[in-house]
């Protein structure tokens, strides 16, 4: 399991340039990872972890497969496209089906590079794109209400339990605000989901800052950091540029380059990582001679569950998982050091699956 994040933004704010690096990298990473372009507006990327690397190296694996993140570009969002302006309502359908949306934010200044809004403000920009979504979410609900009332006269509990939420969203939406800000209970959440609702989604402010801004951020993308905290929302400074002339280099050049201006990591990485702590989403390891696998979870996922990510039959006859937490995987050397030190555990079905976990399923066929 992996996810699907949007990129949205609106014009000359670098989200093509951002999505064309990503692209390049992922068409970079098939020498060494499974890969494929589902389509020409969808990238696949490896999600960095370096602990997959450590913990191949211990067990000699033959194959490094890490978990995936797909990244969408959705095109034609402008100012008025909920009522057909740009593209129209066609970059609606692509963010319902994605898990989180990348907003990327013009946070540098280019007399070359014309603004749609002729100023750059980025939190105006964000407003902006909000505003569109919030406003087609307010049109979808309202055909939604007209066309359940014949279920709810009847009494169709999941009608009933349909409109209550329908109309939570819609007094939120009223005031301004988006759908992810009501507070759902736990029995409600399935349905809340099903409600497919664009402002539901939480989103990562991308900050798009000149390559001599990348370390440090400006004054730009530090407003879009204030009003982020206080949305509840996360934010990432990135340069475009930056990422797509280090899309095109090696590992080793790239690393030079990244030295030259104070950064430690590509800006795509933190970006991923951000995405993927966004989702609240963990990570698990199976290795072995064949190979070092990174399978992807949701916090709070038990044992059975996790294991039905590998394949339905490992959760259906979930008899126990071998868990190793990774810092005991490395300090012993691997799973047989770990058996040893007395640090593999046999966890049943109610075990809570950690970040870093190394597991070994047990079950029947």
């Amino acid at each position: 399991m992996g996810f699907r994040m949007g990129i949205v933004g609106l014009p000359n704010v670098g989200k093509s340039t951002l999505f064309n690096a990503l692209t390049k990298t992922a068409a970079a990473q098939a020498a060494n990872f499974p890969f494929c372009t589902i389509e020409p507006n969808v990238g696949d990327v490896a999600v960095p972890d370096p602990r997959l690397d450590t913990l191949a190296e211990i067990a000699g694996s033959k194959q490094i497969i890490p978990t995936r993140m797909t990244f969408v570009d959705i095109a034609g969002l402008v100012k008025g496209a909920s009522k057909g302006e740009g593209l129209g309502n066609q970059f609606l359908a692509n963010i319902r089906e994605t898990d989180a949306i990348a907003h990327v934010l013009r946070c540098f200044e280019d007399d070359d590079v014309t603004h749609v809004d002729g100023r750059v403000d980025p939190v105006a920009d964000a407003e902006t794109i909000e505003t569109e979504l919030i406003i087609a979410d307010m049109e979808s609900l309202e055909k939604r209400l007209q066309n359940i009332v014949r279920k709810v006269r009847g009494g169709d509990k999941e009608a009933v339990q349909q409109e209550r939420l329908m109309k939570d969203a819609m007094a939120m939406l009223e005031q301004g605000k988006p759908a992810r800000l009501v507070e759902v209970d736990a029995e409600d959440t399935k349905q809340w989901r099903m409600l497919q609702l664009l402002t539901s989604k939480p989103v990562l402010y991308v900050c798009n800052v000149d390559e001599s801004e990348a370390a440090t951020g400006n004054a730009l993308s530090q407003k879009v950091a204030e009003m982020a905290a206080t949305q509840g929302n996360s934010h990432v400074v990135i340069s475009a540029k930056i990422e797509e002339e280090i899309s095109q280099l090696d590992a080793e050049e790239a690393e030079m380059f990244l030295s030259e201006l104070g950064l430690e990591e590509a800006g795509l990485d933190r970006l991923i990582r951000a995405g993927y702590e966004l989702l609240h989403l963990e990570t698990y390891f199976t290795v072995g001679l064949k190979e070092a696998r990174a399978w992807t979870i949701k916090h709070g996922t038990m044992a059975p569950q996790a294991a039905g990510v590998i394949h339905g039959d490992f959760e259906r006859g979930f008899i126990r998982a071998e868990t190793i937490a990774y810092d005991d995987y490395v300090a012993a050397k691997g799973e047989q050091g770990a058996k040893e030190a007395g640090k593999m555990r046999a966890e049943g079905k109610s075990y809570v699956v950690k970040d870093g976990d190394v597991l070994h399923f047990l079950f029947n066929t």
